[in-house]
């Protein structure tokens, strides 16, 4: 049977024509879903006043996995619906979603051991949110706690732990004083890219910043050997000065190459395959329970009290809690009282498990607060 292409092409502006009716029509219903929120008795409670509902856009994501034959790759498709329920968010409501930025530079807030771009930042901010809500981008990880506090921005997304480099300090010490509460969870695989308008055998020097220079070291031994390697303040400056010279190449994310028009040589060329940073949402208030949820509370207790530590965390060990991270900061109130951050997964912040815990531990700490509890995002290839 042959193709004929002009009649391919009259059924591709038929399914057209039915898709932006269907997508019109769900936008309606999700409106219709603003205006039930706004009538119902709760309409005053808070979560009530939230668009941005990551457990059920958790389902939503697993239902397109699981019914899609192709084929269109589930990932292809998930990042369609993304942009779906990102234009829904938008209908709904005005959202503002304050980020680290600008664009494609390495932050001085995170210093060089982390290495997340502010790039990296706004991608993860993107997974979640899509592109059809606005934007606020802030120059330190203290800015977006802030514009969130203040009610400038309803949501903020901020970088919490690299797989390699650990948890990212600025997050963790933002969280001992600030009200903000994490609803939800990303995470964005951390990849490098040779960029260049040359060829790889035309390359003599390599711009990049130190830390994606050194997390690509077998790339640049293997095939660049004897390079001159250039360390430069930001990715973004990197990509700037490989554009304008004609034997210059860059070590920066893929983004670098849409922005400064460089061509890519080679991609995922970073030494650590499965390297990964974790992102929080921060926002006014919590989501409501899913099937997976995970919790993070934090607490302080009394260094003068011998095994203070041991009786807190058997407090979570009695009540069958997996850890999934502890962490510490100094407490910033008291000399030599140290903040413990401590992630549970399988329980919810509401839940009566989570009371019974923030109870007990009441009586062997200083302090004890739950930071936030949000759905389980973790990949499962990473688990």
């Amino acid at each position: 049977m042959s193709l004929n292409l002009d009649t391919l092409r009259l059924q591709i502006d038929s399914l057209d024509h039915k898709l932006i009716a269907l997508l019109n029509e769900r936008a309606q219903v999700s409106l219709d879903i603003g205006a039930a929120k706004r009538e119902s008795k709760d309409s005053q409670d808070e979560e009530n006043t939230h668009v941005y509902i990551p457990g059920r856009e958790k389902q939503v994501f697993e239902k397109v996995t699981r019914l899609n034959p192709g084929p269109l790759a589930a990932d292809s498709l998930c990042a369609i619906y993304r942009e779906i329920m990102s234009a829904s968010i938008a209908l709904q409501k005005d959202v503002m979603v304050a980020y680290l930025g600008p664009v494609g530079s390495f932050s001085h807030d995170l210093n060089t051991h982390y290495a997340i771009t502010r790039q990296s930042v706004l991608q993860a901010s993107m997974k979640r949110f899509g592109d059809s809500v606005q934007y606020a981008s802030q120059g330190t990880i203290a800015d977006v706690f802030d514009a969130v506090e203040r009610g400038r921005c309803q949501y903020g997304v901020v970088p919490f732990e690299n797989s390699i480099a650990g948890s990212v300090v600025p997050t963790l010490d933002k969280f001992i004083k600030s009200k903000v509460k994490i609803r939800a969870e990303t995470y964005l695989p951390v990849h490098h890219y040779l960029l260049s308008n040359s060829t790889t055998e035309a390359v003599r020097r390599v711009y990049s910043h130190p830390v994606a220079l050194a997390q690509c070291q077998n790339f640049l031994n293997s095939q660049l050997k004897g390079i001159e390697l250039v360390p430069c303040a930001s990715t973004s400056e990197a990509a700037q000065l490989a554009s304008k010279e004609k034997y210059a190449a860059a070590i920066c994310n893929r983004v670098c190459a849409e922005i400064y028009g460089l061509d890519t040589l080679h991609a995922d060329i970073e030494d650590q395959q499965d390297n990964t940073t974790r992102f929080f949402i921060i926002s006014d208030a919590w989501d409501a329970p899913t099937v997976s949820d995970k919790t993070l509370l934090m607490f302080t207790v009394d260094h003068r009290l011998p095994g203070a530590l041991c009786d807190g965390l058997k407090v979570f060990k009695d009540h069958s809690l997996n850890l999934t991270k502890i962490d510490s900061r100094p407490s910033m109130l008291r000399p030599w009282h140290y903040v413990f951050f401590v992630e549970c997964a399988g329980v919810h912040g509401d839940s009566e498990v989570m009371s019974n815990v923030v109870a007990e531990l009441g009586k062997f700490c200083l302090d004890v607060k739950i930071v936030g509890t949000y759905p389980d995002q973790r990949p499962q290839d990473l688990n």
